[in-house]
């Protein structure tokens, strides 16, 4: 085994363990080579291997940060990315519905603490026009619905479609349909209905507002199709 290879495994056992976090940085590539006792050629090379990989991205100035713990997840948010917006949101259907049926079964006051503030950001951020904190509020909310299942399969799904829901929100110009102002209000009856542990209206809640988003992008869809046309 090289010595990059065996960077790689470090790296990749400190990611898989755990004590890295997506969101985390790394230590600087100067700590590296002393917690390693590899050459910096060596620990530069076994980065840029899991950077390729797709479990480490570089930013500029910034360090080395996580984006991903696992090879498998990577090829799916790559498959997403490169996604129709629709099939995305067909996929979200599947995922919301359960979700919102577990959650109301299983969520904690802990859980709802966390949804009541994604609420409160999506709700402050729509009245401003705010697309880019609108859109981290309302996904982060959802994501938050399916972590309050405490079923780490379905969460760790739904985590996966973050970012590609996240760019259909903004390619489907979110704060802009008529039908903004009733997500607010089913966005609420979805809160409300794990809060008080209905399933059924829990299910119906979030079947409305997949429909609702499906409807929105195929609207936009529609409107850049005549703005091209014109």
């Amino acid at each position: 085994m090289s010595l990059v290879d065996i960077v790689v495994n470090e790296l990749h056992a400190e990611i898989k363990s755990g004590r890295w976090k997506v969101g985390d940085r790394i230590p600087p590539e100067s700590e590296l080579v002393n917690l390693l006792g590899v050459s910096r050629v060596s620990v530069r090379a076994g980065v840029q291997s899991l950077v390729h990989a797709g479990l480490l991205a570089t930013r500029q100035g910034d360090g080395t940060f996580v984006v991903a713990t696992d090879v498998t997840d990577v090829a799916l948010r790559r498959r997403l990315e490169k996604a129709r917006q629709e099939h995305v949101l067909q996929v979200r259907y599947a995922l919301d519905v359960a979700a919102a049926r577990l959650a109301a079964l299983n969520r904690t006051e802990r859980d709802l603490r966390g949804m009541t503030a994604d609420l409160e950001a999506r709700v402050e951020a729509f009245a401003t026009r705010d697309v880019e904190a609108f859109v981290a509020a309302d996904v982060a909310f959802h994501l938050k619905v399916a972590v309050a299942t405490h079923n780490p399969v379905l969460s760790d799904l739904y985590g996966s479609l973050v970012g590609a829901l996240a760019e259909a929100m903004r390619r489907g110009s979110c704060l802009e349909t008529e039908e903004a102002a009733d997500g607010e209000v089913l966005h609420e009856e979805l809160f409300r209905a794990i809060h008080d542990r209905e399933v059924d209206k829990a299910v119906d809640t979030a079947f409305g507002l997949v429909d609702a988003s499906i409807w929105e992008a195929e609207t936009a869809s529609e409107h850049g199709r005549q703005r091209q046309d014109s």
